[in-house]
């Protein structure tokens, strides 16, 4: 099974690599975190001619940011009624409105200004797995709040074939405005944009410690010390002990991911009409969208709860696929590849400042959108330059008691949902 355990998105485009060269004593930012957050922030920090370090524990981009399904969202979790709810009306109208920005952004970006990623507007078709969930799904679609309204498509069981060919559901929505991206040339796309700014990057150098120095901080690293005027964290779900501060506010979860054989493109047109994203309204997560080309079916979901060998998790995606398309029971696995990604306890992303650090974090699974979005504020925010405001800014950022960066409960909660799903409720 171990020879499966490749990351699909590797096979055409390579990981971005450091040069190699020995830590600068002193800088104007560094940034811990080489993902989206930490790219995007860098060439903003960059381009405002602030001398910039980037490192990161592993390969540049190894983390999620190179290794996740590559589907495009509005990014906001909680509901508009919630976020009023919590934070009154101004606000959770100020969090949608970047919610949808940060999709719009990036469009423009990838169609317009050269930010190559195999940008594709194809869609998302959200199906329903029970009958009670196809109603709330068309209900929470025919009632989205005013002024945030996003085109959708109900598709009634009689017609499910026109989005998805699986038994396993009862109808469902299409939205149109959803797309996909190589996630990897997406990651290189973004290395390029900052290394040209001026950015320079370090990989395989984890950071150790943070400590005051004067009007600054002094950095101890795997391969040296830095001091640096002002440090972005940009973690998120791989936060590590040297910030437990953050890293009791991230809980980690293992995002699993399995390609198919190649296939049949007719088949795979037919499992997956207009080659959409396809998720469900399940508690579990899954998520399916079709290989770049055509061929192959890309299977993704929470198959397991902190497993970090893929080997162990790709029994039941095999399962979990044959129930969603029963003709791919018996096909091959030809790559197997994880990540984490970084939740929060109120399912929302977090910006600010704490101690004078600088962070921007916890993107709930739709990382693509919301963290080269929110990682270009936040660098424009310690660059002093306009357009870093968020209304994100400093939100409270609940942890939660006992909780210290490893989440001990997420087994006994993915069974429960599990079971939830089982029952249908």
């Amino acid at each position: 099974m171990r020879d499966v355990d490749r990351c699909y998105w590797q096979d055409d485009a390579p990981l971005p690599v450091a040069p190699g060269q020995a830590l600068p004593a002193e800088v104007d930012v560094l940034i811990v975190g080489a993902g989206y957050t930490g790219l995007a922030a860098a060439t903003e920090t960059a381009l405002a001619g602030r001398s910039t370090l980037v490192l990161d524990a592993g390969p540049l981009g190894g983390g999620c940011s190179s290794r996740n399904g590559g589907q495009v969202a509005f990014s906001i979790k909680p509901d508009h009624a919630v976020l009023v709810a919590r934070h009154g009306a101004a606000i959770a109208d100020g969090i949608y409105r970047e919610g949808m920005e940060a999709v719009d952004e990036l469009r423009t970006r990838a169609t317009r200004g050269g930010l190559d990623c195999d940008w594709r507007d194809v869609g998302c078709f959200v199906a329903a797995h029970t009958r009670r969930h196809y109603d709330a799904l068309v209900r929470a679609a025919e009632g989205q709040p005013r002024g945030f309204e996003a085109p959708f498509e109900v598709v009634p069981a009689a017609r499910q074939s026109e989005a998805v060919d699986s038994p396993l559901y009862h109808g469902g929505v299409v939205f149109p405005g959803d797309a996909a991206v190589h996630p990897l040339r997406l990651v290189n796309a973004l290395h390029r944009e900052a290394v040209a700014a001026g950015a320079q990057f370090a990989s395989h150098c984890a950071v150790r410690g943070i400590a005051r120095a004067g009007d600054g901080y002094e950095v101890d690293t795997a391969t040296g010390r830095v001091r640096a005027r002002r440090v972005l964290i940009a973690t998120n779900g791989y936060t590590g002990a040297f910030s437990p501060w953050h890293r009791r506010r991230v809980l980690p979860i293992g995002s699993y991911i399995v390609a198919t054989e190649p296939l049949d493109p007719a088949l795979v047109a037919r499992l997956i009409p207009h080659g959409r994203n396809l998720g469900d309204t399940r508690r579990v997560v899954i998520y399916v969208r079709p290989s770049p080309d055509g061929r192959r079916i890309l299977f993704g979901g929470r198959a397991a709860a902190g497993e970090t060998d893929i080997a162990r998790c790709v029994p039941r995606l095999r399962r979990m696929l044959a129930e969603l398309f029963p003709p791919l029971a018996d096909v091959a696995i030809t790559h197997a590849w994880m990540g984490f990604v970084g939740f929060t306890f109120d399912t929302m992303p977090h910006l600010g400042q704490r101690d004078g650090l600088y962070y921007s974090m916890g993107y709930c699974g739709q990382g693509i959108p919301s963290a080269t979005y929110y990682g270009r504020r936040v660098g424009r925010w310690m660059a002093d330059r306009p357009g870093g405001e968020t209304v994100l800014q400093d939100l409270p950022f609940p942890a939660r008691p006992y909780y210290t960066g490893r989440p001990w409960f997420l087994p006994a909660a993915v069974q429960a949902y599990r079971l939830l799903d089982r029952m249908g409720l």
